[in-house]
This record gives C-alpha cells, sequence and structure tokens, in this order.
C-alpha cells in the first residue's frame, strides 16, 4: 500500500525531472540525491519511478517539437541522418556500460566530482563557441561530436543537456539553437531508456494496483515541469549565458564534496 506522502513524492520528483532534464545541472545526479535523501527504494517500486520520470520528459519533448520531429520524418531531411548518428555513442555506451552507470557511478561522490568537472566545460564553450549558426547548419561530423557528448552524459552529473549544449557551442551553434538540437536530439534515448524500464516493470510482474498511480503521477508531473522548462530555458538562451549554471553546479558539487553527506 503506497501512501500519499509517497504520492507528494512521485509529485516532487517529477518535478526534479522535468526540470533538471533541460537545465544543464543534471537530472541524474539530482534523482540519486532525492532517492537517497527520501529513502525512495528501487526494490520497492521496481523500475516504475525512474521510468515515468523519464516518460513523462520524453512526452514533454515530443508536445513541444512535434512540428520539428514531423520535419524530421520526412526522409528527404537531412537532420533525420543527423540525429540518428547522434544517437549511435549514447545507445553504444549506454548498453556496453549500462552495469557500471546503473551501480558504481551512482556513488555522491562521483556525482559532486561530476557536477564540478564538467562545469569547467560549459565555461570553455560559452568563451570560445562563436554562437553564429542555426541547427540546420549542423553537420554529419557535428552530429556525431554532439552524440560522443551526449555519451558521456551517462556519468551522473555531467548533465545530458548540459553536455549536448556544450558540444553544440563548440559547433558553432547559437546558445538556443544548440539547445534545440540538444533536446530533439535527446527525445529517442530517453525513449530507449524509457522504454527499456518499462519492459523491466513488465518482467518482474507488472505493475501493482497502488504503483501504477504512482507511475502515472510520475509521467504527469514530469510532463508538465519539463514543457515549462523547455519552453521558458530556450526564451532565457536566447538573451542570457550558462554562466549562473556554472555556479550552481559548483556549489552543489562542494556542498556535497566539503561536508561528506551520508545517507
Amino acid at each position: 500500500m503506497i501512501s500519499v506522502v509517497t504520492y507528494l513524492l512521485a509529485v516532487f520528483a517529477g518535478a526534479i525531472q522535468g526540470l533538471t532534464e533541460f537545465l544543464p545541472i543534471s537530472s541524474t545526479g539530482h534523482l540519486i540525491l532525492f532517492e537517497k535523501i527520501f529513502g525512495i527504494s528501487q526494490d520497492r517500486f521496481g523500475l516504475a519511478f525512474d521510468a515515468s520520470l523519464h516518460l513523462g520528459t520524453l512526452l514533454a519533448i515530443v508536445i513541444f517539437f512535434f512540428k520539428d520531429y514531423l520535419k524530421i520524418l520526412n526522409l528527404s531531411n537531412r537532420l533525420l541522418v543527423k540525429l540518428a548518428i547522434g544517437i549511435i555513442p549514447a545507445v553504444f555506451f549506454g548498453v556496453l556500460f549500462q552495469r557500471q552507470i546503473d551501480t558504481s557511478l551512482r556513488q555522491t561522490w562521483i556525482v559532486a566530482a561530476a557536477f564540478i568537472a564538467f562545469s569547467a566545460v560549459l565555461v570553455v564553450a560559452e568563451k570560445f563557441g562563436k554562437k553564429m549558426q542555426d541547427k540546420e547548419s549542423v553537420t554529419l561530423k557535428d552530429s556525431l561530436f554532439i552524440g560522443l557528448f551526449q555519451a558521456l552524459a551517462l556519468i551522473p552529473g555531467i548533465s545530458r543537456s548540459g553536455a549536448t549544449i556544450s558540444a553544440g557551442l563548440f559547433a558553432g551553434l547559437k546558445r538556443q539553437e544548440a539547445a534545440k538540437f540538444a533536446f530533439i536530439l535527446s527525445g529517442p534515448v530517453i525513449f530507449g531508456a524509457g522504454i527499456t524500464e518499462f519492459l523491466g516493470v513488465v518482467k518482474k510482474g507488472g505493475i501493482a494496483g497502488g504503483e501504477l498511480n504512482f507511475f502515472l503521477i510520475g509521467i504527469l508531473s514530469s510532463a508538465v515541469f519539463g514543457y515549462l522548462t523547455i519552453k521558458y530555458f530556450l526564451r532565457y538562451l536566447s538573451t542570457r549565458t550558462l554562466y549562473p549554471f556554472v555556479i550552481y553546479r559548483v556549489i552543489v558539487g562542494l556542498l556535497l564534496l566539503g561536508s561528506c553527506i551520508k545517507f
């Protein structure tokens, strides 16, 4: 039997996922800390917890970029090929190192180190990125480069959006255009992760009534907060830099390392 408090935690977790999936501050890192602080057990909920949150952000991406995905499905549009190339590294390394990603890399000190270390990459991207081109100018080589950066985000604490936006800036894209390409690129990867987790839930015997509600609440919360984050973050990037997020990442990372948090 799942309590009302647990449902509220699902809403809160969805808000965290929706916000941090698209901001360059690492959704996985924040969710790992959230799970440990509130004692959310993967064993208790199977894979419903993570699956609901990922599918929620996927829903936000599909709704927000629906017209863009329709254009991509046009086989004469080279963006489809570019996205396919950009997805390959994350899929390859995700499958190759899935066990390590789900176990040994989910340690607090690793999350903290990644928060701090990758902040330097964001600074360099901001400082040296030319920020002149639109996403349509992305080449096949750029797609592979951005895809490799997306694969780096398999390490908790790095941030998928932070990694791909940084790569886009290095490739010469404007901040807003780099974010758009990054979010569109993340859709298929999030879909793959969400479906994999969902199949894991089904394989273990499905989802009980209470867990189904937990699953749906997580999806809805994550989708709503994710959609709003995409909308306003893109607007933010049209005139502002990533430096405030760099400061946030460093502060969080230092707090985690300095206080030696034990959950």
